[in-house]
């Protein structure tokens, strides 16, 4: 019976280990079966576009992976069971129980609301496509001086904020961060994101805890208000709770505890990649959700998991930064170098180029789940048990 591999989830990392398992596995003995919730594979680095209001184009899973041997099938999942082997599903294409031999976990992060009330019955978010949808649904019912906060200054609320303000300059977008707007970045990264925000028109609202979102505003600690007739949450990401409510070990976060090759500390049958995985990076720190993270967890876990099926040398590789890239609306950006541990450099490229360059690695990041192993041979490997089995055939 083939090996069976079963990867939850088909955002960048998912999709990319399922691609790269079916170029190293002899597709004879080994059975790829990829499940997700959208029959789609959706760019999230793009959602704050969509949400904006521009198209992005379809990118259906079973033809990015016609004649590549991978089972798609859409469906959610609901539960893993590590003592069984098994997976949960429910929807899509029916409610069922999946066997696995091996599984890859890579089911992302969603939006986290830190228990702040209103959160969920009146934000708005980016964090899926749907979501996404639904906030530039909102966004086209608001009529001329209509006001937009955008919770949260990290990278996903700047890009949201200027995203929207380009796209809507008749709306008054506003955003508030419980520190400083992007004060991790560079000095002159900051000071290019100001001068971008101001031309945009954007209100900046720093040291502002939000301790209340209501249908039309929030409420800070303070006991100030905030105008509000959408809100858009940015302020952090948590995973899905599926593995803390199995036996795997997790983290405080709920992330699968991971080694150097993406797999499970307790479980040895399973991998983690993408923001369901805690990983340790460069220093000791653990690698932080992004999709720069995303894809070289993905390989590392593919490559890892096809050497131990066929016998060969697990290889070694220390994930590393080199970028923060930051799309300020469809004109400007920011390429901030930062060093291999993710710490910010004076090096900085903004403005028109920094956006062009943003723009080539997000396309380099979807050009990369169509072709995983960057443009490399496909060498598929046999199976050390088929490979002995054959053996032992021969010398009969």
């Amino acid at each position: 019976m083939n090996h069976r591999i079963v990867v939850l989830g088909a955002g960048y990392a998912g999709a990319t280990v399922a691609g790269r398992l079916a170029r190293r596995l002899h597709r004879d003995e080994v059975g790829i079966t990829l499940v997700n919730g959208d029959p789609d594979f959706v760019e999230r680095v793009r959602l704050h576009q969509l949400a904006s209001g521009q198209d992005l184009p379809r990118r259906p899973l079973r033809d990015l992976y016609a004649g590549t041997g991978v089972q798609v099938r859409q469906a959610w999942v609901t539960a893993v069971d590590v003592d069984r082997r098994t997976v949960t599903l429910t929807g899509g294409e029916g409610a069922g129980t999946l066997g696995y031999d091996t599984l890859v976990y890579a089911l992302g992060s969603t939006t986290a609301d830190h228990g702040v009330p209103g959160v969920a019955e009146h934000a708005h978010n980016v964090a899926g496509k749907q979501d996404a949808l639904r906030l530039r649904a909102r966004l086209g019912e608001l009529e001329p001086g209509g006001t937009v906060l955008v919770a949260g200054g990290g990278l996903t609320g700047i890009e949201a904020a200027a995203e929207i303000a380009e796209a809507h300059p008749g709306l008054k977008v506003a955003i508030a961060a419980r520190g400083g707007v992007g004060d991790w970045l560079s000095d002159k990264a900051r000071r290019h994101l100001r001068t971008v925000f101001d031309r945009l028109g954007i209100t900046v609202h720093e040291q502002t805890v939000i301790t209340r979102v209501e249908a039309d505003r929030v409420v800070t600690a303070t006991g100030g208000e905030l105008p509000a007739r959408v809100t858009v949450w940015t302020a952090g990401f948590a995973v899905h709770p599926i593995a803390a409510a199995s036996a795997l070990e997790v983290s405080g976060t709920g992330q699968i505890v991971v080694d150097a090759t993406m797999r499970s500390v307790s479980h040895p049958e399973v991998y983690a990649v993408g923001d369901a995985a805690l990983a340790e990076g460069p220093g000791g720190r653990p690698l932080r959700m992004a999709c720069a993270t995303a894809t070289p967890m993905a390989w590392q876990a593919a490559d890892a998991l096809a050497a131990r099926l066929t016998g060969r040398k697990v290889p070694g590789a220390t994930i590393s930064y080199s970028l923060q890239c930051i799309s300020l609306g469809r004109r400007d950006g920011i390429l901030q170098r930062v060093t291999p541990d993710d710490q910010m450099t004076s090096t900085v490229i903004a403005g028109r180029t920094g956006a062009r360059i943003k723009e080539f690695i997000c396309s380099g990041a979807a050009w990369g789940v169509a072709h995983p192993t960057m443009l490399l041979p496909s060498r598929r490997h046999h199976l050390a048990a088929a490979t002995e089995a054959a053996s032992r055939l021969a010398a009969l």
